[in-house]
């Protein structure tokens, strides 16, 4: 019986996911971390047993709504966790934000903003005081009315909205309209309205061209569809929308990136003409602080409004004093981890993962809680080794307000400074799952099964063969490249060769390589008229040397537990047709879809497939739970009687890539692609691992995997966004050795990397910087590894130094 005021976090009996019913004390008011190749059992044990029992008592002390939520959400399998503060999780969210959200809206900054012009603002004689929301554009108070707060216009014209007029409506002369039977639907809808659907565009009325395409009535008319063979089709009663009207309510509306992304194309976006982009209403635009509008203090970068407030706010009135201070204050934990540069205008969908991190740990700082344990996941993950000095010393202040820091972590720099190490291993899937050790970081060294040993101590670690460098087979040329912070650049990226870029968070890394290199090589692969990529510079050469382009990024590759590793690269598939020839699949009549969660017959129709059915949470974030029919089998009694080799088609998903890979051996149509899997690392996913579990490092690798699966043809050039994001230096490796084979076989590999030792390992490395925002986009340094390093004014130039000499 351990006393109530015992300091440590004890855990007995856990055996989530791969957890080996482990057992392990923590100390609290500490920073903890939690390391481990990928896969391990660390992230089971910090969020999947510590923080999701937290998560649970909070639920029991709730009303009981929520606690009879419990038992959908589940348990976590642990016997029993004594010492456990509440606790509060930051994980990485893999969701984009939506288009309104902002670093004011994410770091709540713009609150105090509004409240600072609505009580302390210089208003016009006269006018009336506004309350704080009218001056938010995500308000009707606020918005402005043309634009409805978003800033600009987006219009369309008739060239757009049908690019062929040689083409007859029925033949899909608006291009712009839906495709199935919405876009029949619509077409019939206008032939029963008396237009002529047969007839070329070109030929129709002038002012029939123009009320097809452009009114806003939305007239109601019976539809009597066409009969086909075999098809009764009753009369309906059909509503015509209007080809501005689609596209215009899609763009605005549709939660589907690719729905959104075909209607932008029928757009024309040019800043609102009543706001002149501000998004907000006259009145508001009216008001002033330190004689600037709130628009004009929003747009600013975040070191230079906390000049304007600090100068405002000295000898101002006493509301301005208080409120300033408050802003300050914010300000300055979100500069203090190197986001001086962004704005609170700056929408949060163009901010790396890391931005936004960094930015949701500022506003926990500023929390004032006391007496917690802040569980993060990976906190470095996109960070310079530059910006992570700034990161400690903020998790740092966590523990000194009376915190404990439990975080999951692969970066080197700061296991070193952790209090306490729990490392779990020594491999990942069935092969970990056990604590190798619990105690102070230098404790690990006497304990020779752990992966994460070698890394930690320089003494310890192997020495890796010396690359040689390789000569480049020519060079893409950019010249006068213009782009968001990136001005006025030249730069030269090697062919045939490993090319690092590097530099500090909104140094314009993403930006040159990302948006630039990759946009010149797909519109003249397109072979269309020069598209964005090539507007952003003035002029590229050496681009006809790369016959294919292949980027690859962290965006999710679906965005429900339906989604997975084994549908994604088309191994499932192969998996189903295997199935389909067993003898009892033959005798029963059942097909390759059968087997396939994504269609009924043989899906379980309580979940429709996707093995968890989602739990709404009031005032707190939906969750899935496993399906009260199927347990997260996916399937209905009678499919699952089907095996294969033993196995039903549940039991195969539910395999790790590595155990699948002994299974389908001999098996060409699978051991292609568990092959790629297994190169990339990602031997310890289960087939049917749902993509919402998988984090953005595992995404890419898995979209890597599925490219080197296809027939490799021309000399094709790899675009990775830091790919190790979320890899363990032993699982890095890897990683690189693949990506070094490349190279080898003939392709040019060019990444955005932060990891000093893949930088040190390349061919060529290009330097932005030297800082972030507006101080920064220009190439500080490009060669060798070893000449970037001894460049002076270079951030990256002494942690790559150190690397090399490591």
């Amino acid at each position: 019986m351990h006393s109530p005021h015992d300091p440590y976090v004890r855990v007995r009996g856990a055996r989530e996911h791969n957890l080996k019913n482990v057992r392990v004390d923590i100390p609290r008011d500490t920073l903890t971390v939690f390391t481990g190749v990928s896969g391990s059992g660390k992230s089971s044990l910090a969020f999947g047993t510590i923080y999701a029992e937290a998560q649970r008592r909070y639920f029991e002390s709730v009303a009981p709504y929520a606690r009879r939520l419990i038992h959908q959400v589940g348990a976590p399998a642990v016997g029993e966790i004594t010492g456990l503060p509440p606790a509060v999780s930051l994980e990485q969210r893999r969701s984009a934000p939506g288009a309104r959200s902002s670093v004011g809206t994410v770091t709540t900054l713009s609150n105090s903003l509004r409240m600072l012009f609505s009580r302390a603002g210089d208003y016009p004689p006269g006018a009336e005081r506004l309350d704080s929301d009218s001056f938010s554009p995500n308000t009707a108070v606020g918005a402005c009315p043309e634009c409805h707060g978003l800033g600009r216009i987006h219009r369309t014209d008739e060239e757009l909205l049908v690019p062929d007029p040689s083409l007859s409506i029925r033949e899909g002369a608006i291009a712009a309209w839906p495709g199935a039977w919405q876009g029949k639907n619509l077409r019939d809808v206008l032939d029963a309205l008396g237009h002529d659907v047969d007839r070329p565009w070109r030929e129709l009325p002038a002012k029939d061209r123009e009320w097809i395409l452009f009114t806003d009535e939305q007239p109601v008319v019976t539809v009597h569809p066409v009969r086909d063979a075999g098809r009764i089709q009753r009369p309906y009663q059909g509503t015509y929308m209007s080809a501005r009207r689609y596209v215009l309510h899609t763009f605005a509306d549709t939660r589907s990136r690719a729905l959104r992304a075909k209607a932008e194309r029928f757009l024309t976006s040019a800043p609102c003409p009543v706001c002149g982009g501000s998004r907000l209403r006259p009145e508001a635009m009216a008001v002033t602080f330190a004689g600037r509008t709130i628009a004009e203090l929003a747009g600013l970068p975040l070191s230079a409004l906390a000049e304007v407030l600090s100068g405002a706010g000295a000898g101002g009135e006493e509301t301005a004093r208080v409120l300033t201070g408050d802003l300050l204050v914010r300000i300055g934990t979100v500069t203090e981890l190197g986001l001086g540069y962004l704005s609170l205008d700056r929408t949060a969908p163009t901010l790396s993962s890391g931005e936004l991190q960094r930015l949701r740990l500022a506003t926990q700082l500023r929390s004032g809680l006391f007496g917690v344990v802040y569980v993060l996941d990976e906190p470095s993950a996109g960070l310079h080794p530059a910006d992570t000095e700034a990161l400690l010393g903020v998790l740092g202040r966590l523990k000194e307000a009376g915190n404990s820091v439990f975080v999951v972590e692969h970066q080197m720099d700061v296991v070193r400074r952790a209090d306490w190490l729990v490392d779990v291993g020594p491999l990942a899937g069935e092969h970990g799952g056990r604590v190798l050790h619990s105690g102070p970081p230098e404790g690990l060294a006497q304990v020779p099964e752990s992966a994460t040993r070698r890394f930690l101590f320089a003494d310890a670690r192997d020495t890796a063969p010396v690359r040689e460098t390789r000569a480049p087979s020519g060079w893409i040329r950019l010249t006068g490249v213009e782009r968001h912070n990136v001005r006025a650049v030249d730069a030269a990226f090697p062919l045939g060769v490993f090319t690092a870029v590097t530099g500090v968070s909104g140094s314009g890394k993403s930006t040159l390589v990302g948006q630039v290199l990759a946009g010149v090589l797909a519109d003249r692969q397109a072979g269309d008229e020069p598209g964005p990529g090539e507007r952003y510079c003035a002029a590229a050469t050496g681009l006809e040397a790369v016959d294919r382009l292949v980027q690859v990024d962290q965006k999710p590759i679906g965005r429900t537990p339906r989604s997975n590793l084994a549908t994604y690269t088309g191994l499932f598939d192969a998996v189903r047709k295997m199935f389909a020839r067993t003898e009892t699949a033959r005798e029963r009549g059942y097909g390759a879809g059968r087997f396939s969660f994504n269609v009924s017959g043989g899906r379980c129709e309580t979940c429709q497939g996707e093995g968890f059915v989602s739990v709404e949470l009031l005032f707190l974030p939906s969750t899935y739970a496993p399906c009260p029919d199927c347990h997260g089998a996916r399937y209905n009694p009678e499919t699952l009687d089907v095996t294969l080799n033993g196995l039903t088609i549940a039991q195969v998903l539910d395999l790790t890539v590595e155990s699948a890979a002994s299974f389908f051996a001999g098996t060409p149509a699978a051991e292609r692609a568990l092959t790629t899997l297994l190169d990339v690392g990602l031997g310890y996913l289960r087939l049917g691992q749902p993509a919402t579990e998988l984090s953005g490092g595992e995404a890419q690798r898995i979209k890597l995997a599925a490219e080197l699966q296809r027939a490799r043809r021309g000399h094709t050039l790899y675009l990775l966004d830091e790919p190790t994001t979320g890899l363990h230096p032993a699982d890095v490796e890897v990683l690189m050795r693949q990506l070094h084979s490349l190279v080898d076989a003939g392709s040019t590999v060019v990444v955005v990397e932060h990891d000093m030792a893949v930088v040190a390992g390349a061919d060529h490395v290009i330097d932005l910087g030297p800082e972030g925002g507006d101080r920064g986009g220009r190439i500080v340094a490009s060669g060798t590894p070893a000449e970037v390093a001894g460049t002076a004014g270079s951030r990256t130039a002494p942690y790559l130094a150190q690397a090399l000499r490591r």
